[in-house]
This record gives C-alpha cells, structure tokens and sequence, in this order.
C-alpha cells in the first residue's frame, strides 16, 4: 500500500486560501526566528520601519499606518523604548498624545532587522526564480490592496 502520509486531498491542494494560509505559516516561522535573534518582533519591526519611513508619530498614527491595535502599538513601544530604540515625548500640541521617534540606536538595530529580514525572505522564496518572485510579491499586493477596501487586510 502506497503511504498518503503528509498528503492532502486534491480539494485542499488546490484551494488559493489553504494554500496562501500554508504559505503564511511558513512565513511567519522563518520571519519569527529571524527576529528572535534580536530579541524583537514583527510588531517591533513594522513601528520601526513606520518611524524611518515617515519620521515622528504619534502612537494612533502608528497603529493606523501599520495596522497593528491600539494596545499592541502601546505595548511595543514601551518595549522599543526600554531598548533605546524610539524616544516618547509628549506632543507640544497635546499633551495627552505622545510623539514617537525613532533614534539612532533604531535605525542601526532596524538595519540590522532589515538583513536578517531580507534572508528570510530569501529561503522563503528559494524555489522561485528572480521573475517569479516579482511575479509573486506583484501578486500578493494586488490581493492585500483590493482586500483592504474590503476591510480584511492585515499587517
């Protein structure tokens, strides 16, 4: 008897969603340990990139931007401002806001971030040749944008 370990039906083999989902954990796995060894995380890594990007910003404008919470945006920061890597000051036209800005310290560590980042996305990738991996991510964003209107996207 032939072994059907591992094997799916062909329904699920062949359905976009199961498929961008299997894909997707392996993403988020090679991304996690990639950061992991910098003690940061994904939420860590879009503030920051958020912050060099388009500079100081509160920390609703931070969550709006990258689609993270509320919450988790707080939680981050504080974390990123325990390692030195963003500053919070209250904004001069708001008290009750703060203003987010990355640092030095960050920019280094989102460079750093960056590399190790750019490695995972290459074992990701690994199968696919340069034209298909620009096919693929083109792809991919044309999903996430025309889904974002639908309100289902997510960072």
């Amino acid at each position: 008897m032939e072994s059907t370990e591992g094997v799916a039906p062909a329904r699920l083999r062949t359905l976009p969603s199961r498929l961008i989902g299997q894909v997707a954990l392996s993403a988020n796995r090679l991304v996690d340990r990639a950061l992991a060894a910098t003690g940061s995380r994904r939420y860590q890594y879009a503030l920051l990139a958020a912050l060099e990007e388009f500079g100081p910003a509160s920390q609703a404008d931070l969550g709006r931007r990258t689609g993270i919470d509320r919450s988790d945006v707080v939680a981050a920061v504080n974390e990123l401002a325990a390692r030195a890597l963003v500053d919070r000051s209250p904004d001069p036209s708001d008290r009750r806001r703060n203003i987010i800005t990355i640092t030095e310290a960050g920019v280094r560590h989102l460079a750093d971030l960056d590399r190790l980042l750019g490695q995972a996305q290459e074992t990701l990738l690994e199968p696919l040749s340069p034209d298909e991996r620009r096919r693929f991510v083109a792809l991919l964003a044309r999903l996430v944008e025309h889904h974002a209107g639908a309100g289902t996207a997510h960072t």
